[in-house]
C-alpha cells in the first residue's frame, strides 16, 4: 500500500457504519408479548441481566444555541447529538458517543472514556482533548471550544435487547423513560428522576444494516404498532422548554 492509500484507509476505518432505525411507540401488554416472542427467535444483549434487562442512563450535551435540540424539533435531516453513557449506574463502562442522522440513516461514533475524563468534559473543561488519539475526542474539543457544548439533561430507561447477527440487527423495548431534569449528576444512583412516558408506553426500536431479516419481520408486525420520529432526549428536554 502507498503512503497516500493509508491516510485515505485510516480515514474510512474511523467513519461509522450507517444503519437504519426505526422506533414506535407500542402498549406494555402489546411489549410483554412481543418480548415472548423475541426470546425464542434472537439473543439477548451481552449486557443484560438474568431478566433480560439492563439500565441505561445518558447525559445529552446540547451547544449555546441548542441546536440539537432545535435541530430535531425543526425535522433538520443531518443533525448529531453528543452524550455519555453508563450502564447500571455503574462506572465499568463509560461511553463518549455522537449519534448523527443522515436522511432516513443513523451512525455512531464511540469510545471508551475514564470517569476523571467524563468528569472533566461534564465540568466544561476541554483542556487537552486535542491531544487525545481519537477523532471523537477532538471533535468534542471543537464543539467545546467553538459551539460551547455543554450537559443539557440526563436521559434514564430500562432497556431490554435482542440481537441477531443478520444485518446485525437489534430489536430493543426501552421502558421507564425518565428525566434527571435540571441536573448532571451522571453518576448519582439516587438521583431524583420524573417520568416523561404514558405509564403505558414503551418505545420499540429496530435497527439493522441494509435489511430487516424476513424471519423476523412477522414478529415485530405481530403488534399494534406507531411508528413516531421519537427522541428520547426531546422527550426528557421538553420540560425546560414546557413543550
Amino acid at each position: 500500500m502507498s503512503m497516500a492509500q493509508q491516510p485515505a484507509r485510516r480515514r474510512a476505518a474511523q467513519q461509522p457504519a450507517q444503519r437504519h432505525e426505526q422506533k414506535y411507540f407500542i402498549s406494555q401488554g402489546d411489549a410483554c408479548y412481543l418480548s415472548l416472542l423475541l426470546r425464542h427467535t434472537m439473543q439477548p444483549d451481552r449486557h443484560a441481566d438474568g431478566r433480560g434487562e439492563y439500565h441505561i442512563r445518558s447525559l445529552y450535551f446540547d451547544d449555546c444555541f441548542n441546536s440539537a435540540m432545535s435541530d430535531k424539533l425543526d425535522g433538520v435531516m443531518n443533525r448529531h447529538k453528543y452524550r455519555i453513557r453508563i450502564y447500571n449506574f455503574s462506572d465499568r463502562v463509560i461511553r463518549l458517543e455522537r449519534k448523527s442522522k443522515g436522511g432516513e440513516f443513523i451512525s455512531k461514533m464511540s469510545c471508551a472514556i475514564s470517569r476523571d475524563l467524563a468528569e472533566q468534559i461534564i465540568a466544561g473543561d476541554p483542556y487537552g482533548l486535542e491531544r487525545l488519539n481519537h477523532p471523537l475526542l477532538q471533535d468534542v474539543y471543537r464543539m467545546m471550544t467553538t459551539y460551547l457544548l455543554r450537559p443539557a439533561v440526563i436521559v434514564d430507561y430500562v432497556r431490554e435487547a435482542y440481537v441477531h447477527p443478520c444485518e446485525e440487527t437489534r430489536v430493543t423495548l426501552d421502558k421507564q423513560l425518565r428525566t434527571g431534569y435540571l441536573s448532571t449528576d451522571l453518576f448519582d444512583p439516587q438521583l431524583p428522576t420524573y417520568p416523561c412516558l404514558d405509564h403505558n408506553q414503551t418505545i420499540l426500536e429496530i435497527k439493522y444494516n441494509r435489511r430487516f431479516p424476513s424471519y423476523i419481520l412477522p414478529i415485530v408486525s405481530s403488534v399494534p404498532a406507531q411508528r413516531s420520529a421519537i427522541s428520547k432526549y426531546t422527550l426528557c428536554r421538553r420540560y425546560e422548554f414546557n413543550l
